[in-house]
């Protein structure tokens, strides 16, 4: 309800009060010859604010309902982002383990070509045989496989 943001909550626990005053006055002073002139009006303006005064109450009991299901959802966001962030800790820590075995995998598998290609020079001068040495060939399969 809008016009529970912009009016205190006491004013509509004085309309509940003002209206079962006016209800009751109206009521038990109908005796009197000079109340008694004013006692349906009085009785219809009572039912009318109690009515009123009980519909804002009931308006009042739900947004504070709805504000105590906000709080409980907030502190449950706020855990789940305290577990979010340890887990995405995780991943990233798995993450950087990952490519560090891939870049030393590399650097091993680029140390092994170079070691075993020199072997090879020879064939890879101008006019000599130009095939592929088995080692090249067993490295870069190597290379290829899934890390373990």
């Amino acid at each position: 309800m809008w016009i529970l943001s912009f009016l205190p909550n006491w004013i509509f626990h004085a309309i509940l009060a003002t209206g079962l005053l006016a209800v009751i006055a109206s009521t038990f002073f109908g005796f009197i010859p000079f109340i008694r002139t004013y006692t349906t009006p009085t009785k219809i303006v009572g039912y009318i604010l109690v009515a009123l005064g009980l519909f804002l109450e009931g308006g009042l009991a739900d947004n504070a309902a709805w504000e105590a299901r906000v709080r409980e959802m907030e502190a449950k966001v706020a855990e789940t982002e305290v577990k979010s962030a340890k887990e995405n800790i995780k991943i990233v820590e798995k993450v950087v383990k990952k490519t560090e075995y891939i870049t030393r995998r590399g650097n091993d598998i680029v140390k092994y070509v170079d070691r075993e290609i020199v072997k090879y020079d020879t064939k890879f001068a101008p006019g000599g045989i130009c095939e592929i040495p088995k080692e090249f060939i067993k490295a870069h399969n190597d290379a290829a496989e899934q890390p373990k």
